[in-house]
Formats: structure tokens, C-alpha cells, sequence
């Protein structure tokens, strides 16, 4: 009994996780941190749509489409990394059905979701910032306040 403890033990503390928290009631939430993680992950979504329009303006070498490629991965996976916060912090733990702005957060919460979509689609610098916009109604709808950030 005790070693199957130890073993379960072991593997718990070495099992990798993709974020920092989990889904477990443990009441320690950095809900400030998250959004600024969002925009960030917006901001590297912005440049990397820059860099995309420039490398391609410039004409493509070997080098340019290996730059060109790195990019697009790197939009890809800050707009994956948007869709997952919203989706497992925010909508599986923070968002609650007995909120009076429940409605408006999760209409908030889903245009986050949908927004990062379709950064993932374009290069258009528009869709960059209608996500910027959409993580910050997402903080209005949430914490029922302007942003200080």
C-alpha cells in the first residue's frame, strides 16, 4: 500500500503540465496575470503578422521562407495559447453561472475565442487589434470595471 503510494506520488510530481495552474479547487487564481498574459500573446500576434507582410514583401530566399514559416507557427500557437486560457481558466473555473454578468461574460469570453480565430487566418493587422479590443471588453465583462493596464 505504501510503495503504490510512493509510486502515484512520483508520478504526480513528474508529470509535465502545460500551464502553471490546475483545474483543482485549490482557490489560487491570478486572474490580473492571465489577462496580461493575453495580451501579450496578442502583441506577439500583431508582431508576427508584421513580420509575415515584410519577409514576404522582401521577396522569398531559402532563409525568408524559413523566417516566413517560423512566424506563422508562431501566430498559430499565441492564438491557440488565447483560445486555452480562455477556455480552460476563465470558462472551466472563473466564469460562473451565478454571476448577475454571466451572459455578458461569456458572450465576451467567446469573442476572445472566435478573435484569436481569426488572427489565425489573416495577416490584416485588424484582426490583431479587434482581439486586443476583445480581451479588453473580456476584462470589463469580468471584473465589471475599466482596465488599469
Amino acid at each position: 500500500m505504501l510503495r503504490s503510494s510512493l509510486v502515484a506520488l512520483l508520478a504526480g510530481l513528474t508529470c509535465a503540465t502545460a500551464f502553471a495552474h490546475c483545474q483543482v479547487p485549490c482557490g489560487i487564481f491570478d486572474d490580473q496575470m492571465r489577462f496580461q498574459q493575453l495580451l501579450e500573446d496578442e502583441t506577439t500576434i500583431a508582431k508576427a503578422q508584421l513580420q509575415i507582410e515584410e519577409i514576404v514583401a522582401g521577396g522569398l530566399s531559402g532563409q525568408a521562407a524559413n523566417q516566413l514559416g517560423r512566424w506563422v507557427m508562431t501566430k498559430e500557437e499565441h492564438a491557440e495559447k488565447i483560445q486555452e486560457t480562455v477556455s480552460s481558466y476563465f470558462l472551466a473555473q472563473r466564469i460562473k453561472a451565478d454571476n448577475p454578468r454571466y451572459v455578458e461574460q461569456l458572450k465576451a469570453a467567446h469573442a476572445v475565442i472566435t478573435t484569436a480565430m481569426k488572427t489565425k487566418q489573416s495577416t490584416d493587422p485588424a484582426t490583431a487589434k479587434a482581439l486586443e479590443t476583445a480581451i479588453f471588453d473580456l476584462y470589463r465583462a469580468y471584473e465589471g470595471k475599466e482596465p488599469s493596464f
